[in-house]
């Protein structure tokens, strides 16, 4: 087997295909998924789904989103840069998991898979991670990872009838490097 950066011990990532819309589709119906990556938002219809992956194929810039599928070929999940700003050397990113797919290691194995692409391929330094106060696995998953808290943003989030705070987490390629050598 050749060796690929965007296959993993248990996930590959991959681009988003005009076939995945319908999973996609279903997938941002979940409101506690999207509920801790986005607002909860109207509705979209499929057609709107598909033309938005089509779209995704024909940027220029770094901002990118990728299907995660497990050893099986099974769709679990996805995750996508963006605020990726070449100069400064930043990026920000996304997870979302299907929520039977939580706690498994899935979301780990992501991120480190896009954070080598993007430090040691496209040369960014540092990467941000923003995660809402009630998003209680987001903040243990950081923890884990060994992001630093860099601040909180308070009341800058509104769901369930509740303000909350964001929490702002960062990492460097050399922190990165010093957790996760070779």
């Amino acid at each position: 087997m050749q060796y690929s950066i965007w296959q993993g011990h248990t996930i590959r990532l991959r681009a988003m295909e005009p076939e995945d819309a319908d999973w996609f589709h279903r997938f941002i119906q979940d409101d506690e998924v999207t509920q801790h990556i986005q607002q909860i938002d109207f509705p979209h219809s499929k057609e709107t789904v598909r033309r938005q992956i089509e779209h995704e194929e024909t940027r220029n810039d770094h901002a990118y989103q990728w299907i995660a599928e497990n050893r099986e070929g099974t769709r679990i999940g996805l995750i996508f840069t963006y605020d990726c700003d070449p100069r400064a050397g930043t990026f920000s990113y996304g997870i979302a998991l299907h929520r039977e797919r939580w706690g498994k290691g899935y979301a780990v194995e992501m991120i480190k898979l896009v954070l080598v692409f993007y430090f040691f391929e496209l040369r960014y330094q540092k990467v941000n991670a923003k995660v809402y106060s009630f998003n209680d696995r987001g903040i243990r998953l950081h923890a884990k990872l060994g992001f630093t808290k860099e601040g909180a943003l308070r009341r800058m989030v509104y769901t369930s009838g509740q303000y909350h705070d964001l929490l702002c987490y960062g990492m460097t390629r050399e922190e990165f490097e010093a957790i996760f050598p070779g």
